[in-house]
């Protein structure tokens, strides 16, 4: 029978350090880290990497050519290596370019943590650290092998780190993800939408407008058209929503354009939903004579589904009960890579992260005093899973 610490232990272990995992949380958001700067995410991970090195763990680079390199790493102190594997996933990168400290600097008022990055989600990189402080200093470790995947390209799309996500994934018995909570209640995220962008070109033909307009063919009316019927396709109720988020067309007033494009943002609850609108934009035609259509992309993160979530939040939810907590769940639009595992059939569990708000805007925030708090419950499951 595997002994586990006592949450309240954990807890009452981790507060008094909150001044600690603030002043770290402080160093890392003050390493920018935008998902487009390689050696920026580069020396971040190389901060990271030094800070797992000094727990003993084995830190592996998986090098990039274009993106920032991502870490592996491997904590496995007791030695075993018959006992399974836990996934721990989080990204290096953020959304704020370079620059974006001098007007949006690290600071601390009433209780927050302000600063690019603090809440998504370099407050959960932080959190992982003295989670596993805390287990080493309560002398109870995890019986599985922990492998934390931090990568570099999250904010982006995953495009270069998700054969490494899903290879680990298929490992593990079990994925916790730490991405940001839900709300300043910090509740944990039970399912995504499945995430997509379509491209939508139109072809047309271009001519003087004053002169000879009735022998072009209008490109931007042809996306009009396309986006009045594409916008029909909106499901609410069923989690199926399409929106038109950027459209291009156009070099003056008096040219009949021959080309405008549109990219789309597709999102679905389920799978089903997902393949279904992937067909209907693949069997578009043009509405204008002599219009012709080009259609790029689909989903490129899959539904992260509830029932792969539930067995984890059952457990997470009785941790958080024995330090006095009432851990809620949502249900969010938004896709992390933790879609991938659930989508490879693995259980995941996804929020873990930071409590706070204001994510990729001015006013991110994460709230300190529940820091240890949050590093007490990714204990408890590391130990107990």
């Amino acid at each position: 029978m595997k002994s586990c610490p006592s949450m309240m232990s954990l807890l009452h272990g981790l507060k008094p350090r909150e001044g600690a995992i603030t002043r770290l949380l402080g160093q890392f958001v003050r390493a920018e880290s935008p998902s487009l700067e390689k050696a920026a995410v580069d020396r971040f991970g190389r901060i990271v990497a030094e800070k797992w090195k000094r727990r003993g763990a084995k830190v592996r680079l998986l090098r990039q050519r274009e993106r920032g390199d991502h870490l592996r790493v491997e904590w496995n102190l007791s030695g075993l290596r018959d006992k399974g594997q836990i996934l721990v996933l989080g990204h290096l990168d953020t959304v704020y370019p370079l620059g974006t400290l001098k007007r949006m600097p690290f600071r601390l008022s009433r209780g927050r943590a302000f600063g690019p990055g603090a809440f998504d989600m370099k407050g959960g990189l932080v959190i992982a650290l003295f989670a596993v402080d805390a287990l080493k200093q309560s002398r109870h470790m995890p019986q599985k092998r922990v492998v934390f995947l931090w990568t570099s390209d999250e904010e982006i799309g995953s495009g270069t780190s998700r054969r490494a996500i899903e290879c680990e994934a298929k490992r593990s018995d079990a994925v916790l993800v730490l991405e940001p909570a839900l709300g300043l209640d910090g509740r944990v995220k039970t399912g995504r939408k499945g995430v997509g962008e379509i491209e939508i070109v139109a072809c047309g033909r271009a001519a003087h407008a004053g002169l000879n307009p009735e022998d072009g063919v209008n490109a931007i009316e042809e996306i009009a058209l396309q986006i009045s019927r594409f916008s029909s396709w909106n499901q609410p109720g069923r989690g199926i929503t399409v929106s038109a988020g950027v459209v291009e067309a156009g070099s003056g007033t008096n040219v009949i354009p021959d080309k405008a494009r549109v990219v789309v943002d597709v999102r679905a609850n389920r799978a089903g939903d997902m393949r279904a609108l992937e067909r209907k934009f693949r069997s578009l035609r043009p509405i204008l004579k002599a219009a012709k259509l080009q259609i790029r992309g689909g989903f490129n993160r899959p539904p992260m589904e509830r029932k792969q979530a539930v067995a984890l939040y059952d457990k997470a939810r009785a941790l958080a009960k024995e330090m006095n907590v009432t851990l809620g769940e949502a249900y969010v639009g938004g896709g992390s890579d933790g879609n991938f595992t659930a989508a490879s059939g693995i259980p995941t569990l996804d929020g873990l992260g930071g409590v706070g708000e204001g994510a990729h805007s001015p006013e991110e925030n994460i709230l300190t005093h529940a820091l240890p708090e949050r590093a007490a419950l990714l204990a408890g499951l590391l130990a107990s899973l």
